[in-house]
């Protein structure tokens, strides 16, 4: 199965010079735990989540409403290509132990994002086990877990 095939594609981004307090309204009004920061081409540059926010602005006492995306963002992104294969998503989600993958095209340009739960809601048709085995791998607190598929 193509990734194409599994992710959302109602993906909320936002640019980098965006205060965080105009992204968590975002992330609450969406019911969304991360979003993807792109460039003025919808290229993507970084992704700012829930827990970065707050690790890195909350816990630090930062002024939301004064603070830039850029200031907290990750920026070492890990994504997938759109045409993809499922595994290529679930490889990267447990090697990297992360829950959402940033999905883009062939110009690195922001198309969608794949979660446990687009995983959970196809494991029909990726295989239970798979989706079960990469779930396992990105919530094991050993770093070398199963996650050579």
């Amino acid at each position: 199965m193509k990734i194409k095939d599994c992710m959302c594609n109602n993906v909320h981004y936002v640019k980098a010079d965006c205060k965080v307090s105009d992204v968590v309204n975002l992330m609450n009004s969406n019911h969304i735990g991360c979003v993807p920061i792109c460039d003025d081409e919808n290229k993507i540059c970084g992704i700012l989540t829930d827990r970065d926010i707050l690790l890195r602005s909350t816990a630090y006492n930062k002024d939301n409403c004064n603070t830039l995306v850029s200031d907290i963002m990750t920026t070492n992104v890990c994504t997938c290509n759109e045409n993809d294969e499922i595994c290529e998503a679930e490889k990267k989600m447990a090697k990297n132990q992360i829950r959402r993958i940033p999905i883009c095209n062939e110009d690195n340009k922001i198309v969608g994002i794949l979660t446990l739960g687009d995983l959970a809601q196809n494991c029909k048709s990726i295989g239970k086990e798979d989706v079960c085995e990469t779930l396992e791998d990105i919530c094991s607190k050993n770093q070398n877990s199963k996650n050579s598929k």
